[in-house]
């Protein structure tokens, strides 16, 4: 196993330790900050274990599986998380979900036609502003539940779902012709 595909299983083992700590942190704020530490940690390693597969030759078919999974159910269990406590939607998750599925489904039709759709740069950015939504509103949650600024979590739904939206409908439509849609006679 290359050292890449280590550094994302730790990820993996992060997210349980993550959420544990998430859900205890109404009770103990000091749970809040290491469960931010854990998150954010868990995301700075989506980055290096990429670099490093990359620098030393050590992309593995294993890691193009691994890692973005890794990265969906780390963004996902802090998602499910704010769906328990009602500070996000159910439905913004679900389009979270479904262009999730839907992209992956894309790739895996592809892969079988022989073409591997590479990560696009609308989804670098729907990674990058999910992860740094994330970051602030579990800095920020329970002084937004205090204060009553509910508009705060508005403005952290819009910035998850706008640009999964986005990247979303461009991974279909750079990749349609993948779907052949014509019927064959």
């Amino acid at each position: 196993m290359t050292t890449a595909s280590k550094i994302t299983l730790v990820r993996v083992a992060m997210i349980p330790a993550f959420m544990l700590t998430f859900l205890l942190s109404p009770d103990h704020l000091w749970l809040k900050w290491l469960a931010l530490g854990i998150f954010i940690l868990a995301s700075l390693t989506d980055f290096v274990d990429g670099q490093i597969a990359r620098k030393y030759n050590q992309v593995s078919d294993f890691g193009k599986f691994l890692d973005p999974l890794a990265d969906k159910l780390l963004v996902i269990s802090a998602m499910c998380i704010f769906c328990q406590w009602n500070l996000m939607p159910a439905w913004a998750l679900m389009i979270v979900l479904t262009r999730e599925f839907a992209v992956t489904g894309l790739r895996l039709i592809a892969v079988q036609k022989g073409r591997v759709i590479a990560a696009g740069w609308s989804g670098k950015v729907k990674t990058f502003s999910t992860m740094v939504a994330l970051c602030i509103w579990i800095a920020a949650y329970d002084w937004i539940i205090v204060h009553n600024y509910d508009w705060i979590n508005w403005v952290m739904v819009l910035v998850i779902v706008l640009p999964t939206i986005y990247s979303g409908v461009e991974y279909f439509m750079k990749n349609w012709d993948v779907l052949d849609l014509k019927k064959r006679q």
